[in-house]
């Protein structure tokens, strides 16, 4: 079995809106708690598309923390590397804008997630680790997270990253760039936004995809909204075009977007660093096709809700 471990929070996303909810005419609530979190979401991406994937963090034994591991079990998420702690479940507000893109402020502050302890060894049934978000931000957590990245490198499993980056809770942009850059000897994929990569290149210490792959990563892959995805390599860069679809909020869509990256790879039987990197441009080029229609579902309902495979045409 190729099993995917995502690593990284789940959390509690509280989404402000005043819009009215499609086809009804009634105002949505102003305040809609919903479960979130980027490596959450990419977790729950992957089971619901199929892969064998299992989540990687601590989560807070209250209410919130139950429903957290509930909701990743329904989707077909394995939870067995999951620490549960004390401390609260943090919290993001989501400010919805009238493009449906959110706006985060966060609340984490002696939380769970930012107190996983390390680890161990994964089993030898993992062949590959998505890491990402938050969790790569906040200490302890984050040296926990960076460490075990390291480890999963040396261990020949491929290592996937998307930064996802929050810069509000980011104390110091510039180190968090010279952090960024000496992950990437330990990575295979990188995936980011366009806003992202912007913030990454900025500042006295930035850097871009050619440097990264320089560096000895494998693909960038680039998400730019509706005008869809590029993924770029040693080789070559393949771009392809977004789905046109009623975009009700983009809440989780980079996440689904990693999911389906993954979920691509997984299928096209290339979950190691030497399979990735022997993929070529057409391939490559399903792997984004997938993703952008995956991504494409997830946009249209409200908060972070990845389709099932069951959700998507054949093709």
């Amino acid at each position: 079995m190729r099993e995917i471990v995502v690593c990284g929070e789940a959390l509690v996303d509280v989404v402000a809106t005043d819009r009215v909810a499609r086809g009804s005419g009634r105002p949505l609530s102003p305040l809609q708690p919903a479960l979130g979190g980027g490596p959450f979401n990419v977790a729950v991406t992957l089971g619901r598309l199929g892969s064998a994937v299992s989540f990687l963090s601590a989560v807070s034994s209250d209410t919130y923390g139950t429903a957290i591991l509930d909701a990743l079990q329904a989707s077909g998420v394995g939870t067995a590397f999951v620490q549960r702690r004390d401390e609260p479940t943090s919290l993001a507000l989501a400010t919805i804008g009238d493009d449906g893109a959110a706006h985060y402020s966060f609340y984490v502050g002696g939380t769970a997630d930012r107190a996983v302890g390390d680890p161990g060894s994964l089993p030898a049934t993992v062949a590959a680790v998505c890491f990402g978000t938050l969790s790569l931000v906040l200490e302890p957590g984050a040296t926990v997270y960076e460490n075990l990245l390291r480890h999963c490198h040396d261990d020949g499993r491929l290592v996937a990253l998307d930064p996802n980056i929050r810069a509000a809770v980011i104390d110091d942009a510039d180190a968090y760039r010279r952090r960024f850059r000496a992950w990437m000897p330990f990575v295979d994929v990188v995936k980011l936004s366009d806003e992202d990569a912007a913030f990454l290149a900025s500042g006295t210490d930035g850097s871009g995809a050619q440097d990264w792959i320089d560096n000895g990563v494998t693909a960038v892959v680039t998400t730019a909204g509706a005008d869809g995805l590029s993924i770029r390599t040693a080789g070559d860069t393949v771009t392809v075009s977004a789905p046109e679809v009623d975009v009700v909020d983009t809440i989780g869509a980079g996440d689904s977007i990693m999911g389906g990256v993954l979920h691509g790879l997984d299928r096209l039987g290339a979950l190691t660093p030497a399979a990735v990197g022997s993929l070529g441009s057409e391939q490559w080029r399903s792997v984004a096709e997938f993703a952008v229609h995956v991504a494409a579902v997830t946009v249209t309902r409200p908060g972070a809700d990845p389709p099932w495979a069951s959700e998507l045409r054949s093709d």
